[in-house]
């Protein structure tokens, strides 16, 4: 802008001469080169005017912006904060795409996208790097078809990041948006999840954001994202451990009361096992740590379901054979191992109790077989499950009164933990079993469609976030 405005220059010599076309051209490849480099390209130039002008200029309030004398051009580096590239390649990797909205002109912005590692040597840049002005100009319909494949946009204003942004969420994307202006406020606002600086932040931006990046750090958006994923998986882990109870406790008793009148497990012994397990349970399961294989998975959609088609798969088949066992305990329990009732109706406590303990290690990995890993790391799920079993032991051996119970001998006890420890090779093999990818709950959802008239089919069918609702 301020080389178009000037008409004159000095050379190196310190002589002024006319800036012609050939001139610019050259000024305007050296600042081209600096914007390659990721330089902010500063020029400063003066005008000399007379007293006469002065004074007209004054009564105008305005200097005229042309006639200028060229001093000198300066390149101002701003470099990329230490992790920048490494917090966006685990993004990438996460499967979120990072897009970059800034002022600064377009051979600038390339270079710091390459920089930062948002664009690539040798990457096809045709429709990735655009200009704010010509992304506003292109029609609905055209927005739509290419902003998918946009991921840096220069020369941009707060309401062209605005405009991104609708149109991401028009197309179905979770949309995160960061900022630290007042300017950004709207686009902070329009976002799923609004990030803001704590440091050079404004309070309006501040005020519309979600999350305060407290260091002003891009790496610790990746933080968020991993130990958000964390918190949705644990939360996963724990649904499926918590049904794998639920569903094995009721059939249990529903069974057996339906079929002989009576319940083995009894109301305290309930209360008990959801004592341990709900609070228990929640506490191991809820406090495991982010992994790097949080960040190599594909984002969880919208419209995708809580409990996953993996998730039924587990439990179905852990809550599977713990009934089984269960029920030929309550039958034939007390001929096949010569006990009383009272022992029996032990066993089968001790044994569901058990079962369910076992069953917590193959809750740690939804998906992986090898249900050990990194468990040493975990002293605190350690420190649960030893803290549960010796409350078993406790309930079983010397609270005999008030839970129900008859004393266990050694052979009892190894047959119980047997009976709980088959539940790990189960586990394992039942994770070689594919699923499908679709939600065992849309075919549901599918035939609730069927029987609707057709204009209600038809918004179902179109907006999935209504399904949701």
């Amino acid at each position: 802008m301020i080389l178009k405005m000037c008409s004159s220059y000095y050379d190196a010599s310190g002589i002024m001469k006319d800036l012609d076309d050939g001139e610019k051209m050259k000024f305007e490849q050296i600042i081209q080169g600096m914007a390659a480099s990721s330089l902010r390209c500063i020029a400063f130039a003066h005008k000399q005017i007379s007293e006469k002008d002065q004074e007209h200029d004054m009564e105008q309030k305005k200097i005229e912006e042309d006639g200028l004398t060229l001093l000198g051009l300066v390149g101002i580096k701003d470099p990329c904060r230490p992790g920048v590239k490494k917090a966006v390649e685990n993004c990438q990797n996460a499967g979120v795409n990072i897009k970059m909205i800034t002022g600064d002109n377009v051979f600038t912005a390339k270079a710091i996208a390459i920089e930062c590692g948002i664009l690539r040597f040798g990457q096809d840049m045709s429709g990735a790097v655009v200009e704010g002005v010509e992304f506003r100009n292109y029609t609905p319909m055209e927005r739509m078809e290419k902003v998918d494949k946009i991921c840096v946009m220069a020369r941009s204003s707060p309401f062209d990041k605005l405009l991104m942004v609708e149109c991401l969420k028009q197309k179905g994307h979770v949309v995160a948006v960061t900022g630290d202006g007042t300017n950004d406020a709207p686009a902070l606002k329009e976002a799923d999840v609004g990030l803001s600086m704590g440091i050079q932040g404004t309070e309006v931006a501040k005020e519309s954001s979600d999350v305060v990046i407290l260091d002003d750090n891009f790496a610790s958006v990746a933080t968020v994202l991993r130990w958000g994923r964390c918190v949705y998986n644990n939360i996963q882990k724990f649904i499926q451990f918590q049904l794998t109870v639920n569903v094995a406790a009721l059939v249990i008793n529903f069974v057996a009361a339906v079929s002989a009148g009576e319940v083995p497990l009894t109301a305290v012994q309930l209360l008990w096992v959801n004592l341990i397990m709900d609070t228990l349970g929640a506490l191991a399961l809820a406090t495991e740590k982010p992994t790097e294989e949080l960040m190599t998975k594909p984002p969880v959609g919208r419209t995708e379901p809580l409990i996953t088609n993996i998730m039924w798969r587990n439990l179905l088949a852990q809550a599977l054979y713990q009934i089984i066992v269960l029920l030929t305990l309550q039958f034939k329990g007390e001929s096949i191992f010569g006990v009383t009732e009272k022992v029996n109706d032990t066993l089968i406590f001790n044994t569901f109790v058990l079962c369910q303990v076992f069953n917590e290690f193959n809750a740690r990995k939804l998906e992986k077989k090898n249900v050990f890993k990194g468990i040493h790391r975990n002293k605190l799920f350690l420190g649960i499950i030893a803290i549960t079993i010796v409350l078993q032991v406790v309930m079983v051996e010397f609270l005999k009164k008030f839970a129900g119970t008859e004393r266990l001998n050694w052979g009892q006890w190894a047959k119980c933990i047997g009976f709980g420890i088959v539940s790990w090779p189960i586990g394992w093999i039942v994770k070689w079993i594919p699923v499908p990818e679709r939600p065992f709950l849309s075919y549901l959802n599918m035939k609730k469609m069927q029987g609707l008239p057709t204009p209600f089919s038809f918004i179902l069918k179109k907006s999935p976030t209504l399904i949701g609702v």
